[in-house]
């Protein structure tokens, strides 16, 4: 919920990089996360100074006392210098220079001192590019200023700067939604949402995201759990989707609890470093201390994990393929097409019972192939396949126009000895809020967003069998007997009303009678001319 001032200093510092030689969004966005983070570890130390001021048991002794020496260089600065209170005063020419040869090495070997540390093992190759002194000046200068603002609205609007600074990034963020390739997308944030809502995360669940991205649906996650701790009068409407949405989580006094909700339960993987350095910095900021994601490819020998989480939510490549030779025997799919590989991991990863919202395009519900039928074989026999929600073709434009469904099943077996699903419910999506063109308008409500997971809570009490609504139930026998075909189409029924016609002769007579007022108007006409 950003102020107009905010979303200005924001798109300044776009124009900054765009103008000083970085144009690719994901590459501007990785370095103002850098300088962001750079930021954020002097009032990290800080915060642990005043920490150990208030406790008489604990003894901090701060990252930038004494001296520091690059392991690339002999030569030693204090690493009073090393903050970003202290070089940001610098000349342009010199502060470039200082962060290129002490302060960005400095951080990189302060992070991976320790191991466990997701963010640590991430930035062991990251690389800090600005082209020219002036655009870092610059950039600090917008960083300073934006951070002003922050601290500005949080005394007079009552907000945290946790939630604030948090919007910033996520604002960023969407610049990159701009530069998808091999079918990488940022999922949009209301049907993150919406999932969730129907999915239901709780606290003491571990939550997942194999293709974790930027992290939105980890995030979407945390924020859905948040609000259920979170008092009312500290929760308010979300603009987007109209679900409640609470960050203030005052309910949750334990302290055993809140450090199991930020350190132990967000699990994430990305098979592209930068996007797993975003997505740290992402979840970092939104208050989540320790996520745990991590650069792996799911689909590779590597991986081994199975059975481990309690929820997985997910939006998989769409159109990737993977060489044959790279992939884990685990996965039974013969296929080299990553968004029925995914699935397949899904339902490897989620513990017995553990259950998951997937976004797939809409040819793995009725795809020919032998993997498409397997996989769908294995959603109903392995799973219990919930719901299949089907979304219009527009929710992921501008950058992609193919038409897209929900998954929602829970694991119920490791093996497709007997079938575990009675019936699939489904449930066509008209409208997500938004207009279904290039320009995604906002409408002037929330379409099916609120009325999905209100339906799909109660579907056992209504048990629809209407094919012509707008959700309904279709047995499994004849979902198997369909070659195990998963879209609404195969089995929505459209009602065609007869059209009613007035007899010819009456239509006839009502034409004559036209031609006649017709032609005296021509003949008024003129005479009026004459």
């Amino acid at each position: 919920m950003l102020s107009n001032d905010l979303k200005s200093k924001i798109n300044l510092l776009w124009d900054k990089f765009w103008s000083g030689g970085i144009a690719n969004p994901i590459t501007a966005i990785e370095q103002i996360s850098y300088l962001l983070f750079i930021r954020r570890m002097e009032e990290m130390d800080e915060q642990k100074k005043l920490f150990s001021d208030l406790s008489t048991t604990k003894n901090h002794k701060s990252i930038f006392s004494g001296k520091y020496t690059p392991k690339s260089s002999k030569e030693s600065i204090n690493r009073q210098l090393l903050r970003w209170s202290k070089f940001k005063e610098m000349e342009p020419g010199q502060m470039l220079e200082h962060i290129q040869r002490f302060v960005f090495p400095f951080i990189k070997e302060e992070l991976s001192k320790d191991e466990t540390d997701p963010f640590a093992r991430n930035m062991q190759n990251a690389v800090f590019i600005m082209p020219k002194p002036s655009l870092l000046a610059e950039a600090i200068g917008v960083i300073e200023d934006i951070y002003a603002s922050i601290d500005k609205e949080v005394k007079e609007n009552n907000q945290t700067f946790q939630d604030t600074q948090g919007d910033i990034y996520e604002y960023l963020l969407n610049e990159i939604s701009r530069a998808g390739k091999n079918g990488q997308f940022r999922t949009p944030r209301h049907i993150i949402q919406m999932i969730c809502q129907v999915i239901d995360p709780k606290l003491g669940e571990t939550i997942c995201d194999p293709t974790c991205g930027t992290g939105g649906f980890l995030l979407g996650a945390y924020q859905h759990i948040l609000t259920e701790y979170t008092s009312k009068k500290y929760t308010s409407e979300n603009k987007d989707s109209g679900f409640p949405q609470g960050t203030m989580g005052d309910k949750l006094t334990d302290k055993k609890l809140r450090k199991v909700l930020l350190e132990k339960t967000f699990y994430g993987y990305d098979f592209d470093t930068t996007m797993v350095r975003l997505g740290l910095m992402n979840l970092m900021l939104h208050g989540i201390t320790h996520p745990n994601l991590d650069y792996t490819d799911t689909l590779s020998k590597k991986f081994t994990d199975r059975g481990i989480f309690n929820v997985i939510l997910a939006n998989p490549p769409f159109k990737g393929s993977i060489d044959k030779g790279d992939i884990n025997s685990d996965l039974e799919l013969d296929t080299t097409k990553t968004e029925l590989l995914f699935v397949n991991r899904i339902i490897d990863l989620l513990v017995i019972g553990g259950r998951a919202g997937v976004i797939i395009p809409d040819g793995v519900l009725f795809g020919n192939s032998n993997a498409h039928q397997q996989l769908r074989k294995m959603l109903l026999y392995r799973c219990q396949l919930d719901a299949v929600i089907s979304m219009p073709a527009g929710v992921f434009k501008p950058y992609a126009g193919v038409s897209t469904a929900v998954l929602i099943f829970s694991k119920a077996a490791m093996h497709d000895e007997v079938r575990h699903t009675d019936k699939v419910w489904f449930y066509n999506m008209e409208s997500d809020g938004y207009s279904l063109d290039d320009k995604r308008a906002k409408l002037n409500n929330f379409g099916d967003l609120q009325d999905i997971p209100t339906k799909f809570k109660e579907r056992k009490k209504h048990n629809e069998n209407d094919r012509t609504q707008k959700c309904f139930y279709i047995n499994a026998d004849e979902i198997e007997k369909n070659n195990f075909d998963l879209s609404l189409n195969k089995y929505r029924e459209t009602v065609y009303e007869d059209a009613k016609h007035e007899s010819p002769k009456k239509l006839l007579k009502t034409l004559l009678e036209y031609e006649e007022k017709i032609n005296r108007g021509l003949k008024e006409l003129n005479e009026f001319i004459k």
